[in-house]
């Protein structure tokens, strides 16, 4: 009780900092607006926590409030003394894919033998429908070239982890879910540069093999020794397993807040723009990834399972190569917009499945890590 009258405070806190963010933009005092609107977004972090149905949304409603933040003070995200923040990027998504490794398990990879045509039906629209989708609207939407190949990167990158949590609550095929992103996640050092090549590279040059090697670096040895960590360690430093998910949260909204910072001007001119795409392009993922495991007759709790793991990219991924390539003021904007959208649009879809029980109980799996 004392928490629900706690969250109710920070609700009316909220409207009150909205309502006076309007009144500071009005009255064209941007910088007064954009501390007060940041303000509105983590007043509501926490006030939606009275609702258990939107709780989950706290995360990105915290995401916003650091975009905002970024947007009304770029120089502040961009540099500290001589250091480039941008350059913090890369070194971040290897410790989040870590993170990623030790959640992950050898068992994870048995899910190809046990469920082989899931597997088989996931990868094949998770490597189809997002890359070939995103490649359209950024032809239609007609946006600047390094600015629409970084929608086909984000199209053209795995699942995240994200996806795992979405799959649980959507009652899904978790096991399914964990197993398509681990094997997802080792393909793409050879999928997601192919793709780019052919279909990104009607936008800008790629260089795949320089683009081959820089995910290696930032997924593949990462997870390797997350997953080598996980074999020999597990249980044994239960803080560091509480700790990673967290310090993965932390570096997601990092990522997030340094792209949007340097590409402050690209965004002005672009950004509705974007957001509308990207949102398109998450939409289509859900529907033609359901639609696409529904063709092959899959289970119920197998096709929310494929839709959930093609319609949600791991940005991250998308962000570092992005880095890699010295675009993250262009070709990382997409991957930057793509974090906040994914999570609301995957939190309604879940919540709205999670009423429905499938007609096949998915499976059953042990392990569940929130990030």
């Amino acid at each position: 009780m004392k928490n629900n009258s706690l969250n109710t405070l920070f609700l009316y806190l909220a409207v009150g900092f909205l309502i006076a963010a309007i009144i500071m933009f009005m009255a064209e005092s941007l910088t007064a607006g954009a501390l007060l609107l940041a303000g509105f977004w983590l007043s509501l972090a926490v006030g939606i926590r009275r609702f258990p149905s939107f709780g989950q949304l706290a995360f990105t409603l915290l995401i916003f409030a650091a975009v905002t933040l970024s947007m009304g003070f770029p120089s502040a995200f961009t540099q500290v003394g001589s250091l480039q923040l941008k350059s913090l990027i890369v070194p971040l998504l290897q410790v989040i894919m870590f993170g990623v490794g030790t959640a992950m398990s050898i068992g994870d990879f048995r899910g190809v033998l046990k469920m082989p045509k899931g597997v088989g039906v996931g990868l094949l629209c998770q490597f189809t429908i997002m890359p070939l989708v995103g490649f359209s609207i950024a032809y239609l939407f007609g946006f600047p070239n390094e600015i629409a190949a970084g929608i086909v990167l984000v199209g053209s990158s795995p699942s995240g982890l994200a996806s795992n949590v979405m799959a649980h609550i959507a009652k899904a095929n978790l096991a399914l879910s964990i197993t398509l992103t681990s094997v997802a996640t080792v393909l793409a050092p050879l999928a997601t540069p192919f793709l780019m090549s052919q279909l990104g590279g009607e936008f800008v040059p790629v260089d795949v093999s320089a683009m081959m090697m820089s995910v290696v670096k930032m997924v593949l040895l990462p997870v390797g020794l997350g997953l080598v960590f996980n074999h020999f360690f597990h249980g044994k430093f239960t803080w560091l397993d509480r700790l990673m998910p967290k310090v993965s949260m932390a570096g997601i909204v990092f990522i997030i807040v340094i792209i949007t910072a340097a590409g402050h001007d690209s965004l002005l001119n672009v950004g509705f723009l974007l957001i509308l795409a990207m949102f398109i392009h998450m939409t289509c993922g859900y529907f033609l990834g359901y639609w696409g495991a529904r063709l092959f007759k899959m289970p119920e709790n197998d096709c929310r399972t494929i839709a959930i793991e093609v319609g949600m990219q791991n940005g991250g991924l998308a962000s570092g190569i992005a880095a890699s390539m010295g675009k993250i003021s262009t070709l990382g904007l997409a991957a930057a917009v793509n974090g906040p959208i994914m999570n609301i649009t995957g939190s309604m879809l879940a919540t709205w499945w999670s009423r429905k029980m499938p007609e096949t109980q998915p499976e059953t799996f042990t392990k569940m890590e929130t990030v």
